[in-house]
């Protein structure tokens, strides 16, 4: 899963980054509006997180603009204003879900993982199940056939995104675009390499081989 982060406060913006990168995912950063306009029109994201007083571009004006090129990016808006009519406007205006400063990092992580089955329509639940795999996203355990499997940070993350999408082939790119950050080297066998130790963690040692390669298309995670 990949995520963006339009912040100017650098203090705010790495205690995000590092937290969210904790948590598995894949996360940019720009520090003013115009580059957060930037990045969002031009790069897949599962969601945006978005201060409102921004340089450059403030934004409510950057979630309008989005809005207005069909761009449907969940967006979570992070403000130091806390009336009524301030959230309504933020909403109004396209935003998906919206936080007031100070706040707590749980309190975010969970609204990121609400926004993000509400996209994709995964089930409103904190486990993601394919087969005998199961996945915590709370306690971030990972289990098959109960037997727990340990699993790194991108290793969680390539995983949940297959798990996401059971079923269905995701190529290379799309796992690049949704596990790297997005100025990563598409050229390298990153990817390769990451699935090959996810596949040895999830199917060794049972019969059935849930994870798949599709020759010249990608991968699959067969239940």
């Amino acid at each position: 899963m990949r995520i963006l982060i339009v912040e100017d406060d650098l203090t705010i913006a790495g205690f995000l980054t590092k937290g969210l990168r904790e948590a598995g995912f894949a996360v940019d950063h720009a520090a003013d509006g115009e580059a957060g306009a930037h990045l969002a029109t031009t790069e897949p994201y599962d969601v945006a997180i978005v201060d409102l007083m921004l340089p450059k571009l403030d934004g409510l004006s950057l979630i309008q603009r989005l809005r207005e090129q069909k761009i449907r990016t969940p967006v979570i808006i992070l403000s130091a204003r806390h009336s009524v009519d301030d959230r309504v406007k933020g909403l109004e205006s396209g935003g998906d879900d919206y936080l007031t400063k100070p706040f707590a990092f749980a309190e975010l992580l969970a609204r990121v993982h609400a926004l993000i089955r509400r996209t994709t329509g995964a089930p409103e639940s904190t486990r993601l199940v394919v087969g005998d795999l199961v996945m915590d996203l709370i306690s971030r355990r990972v289990t098959r056939a109960g037997r727990e499997i340990p699993l790194r940070p991108r290793e969680f993350a390539l995983l949940e995104y297959l798990m996401r999408n059971a079923g269905r082939v995701v190529s290379k790119t799309m796992v690049l675009s949704h596990v790297w950050d997005y100025n990563f080297d598409p050229r390298t066998n990153v990817v390769d390499v990451l699935v090959f130790r996810l596949r040895d963690k999830i199917d060794k040692g049972f019969e059935k081989k849930m994870l798949q390669t599709v020759r010249g298309i990608g991968y699959v995670l067969q239940a």
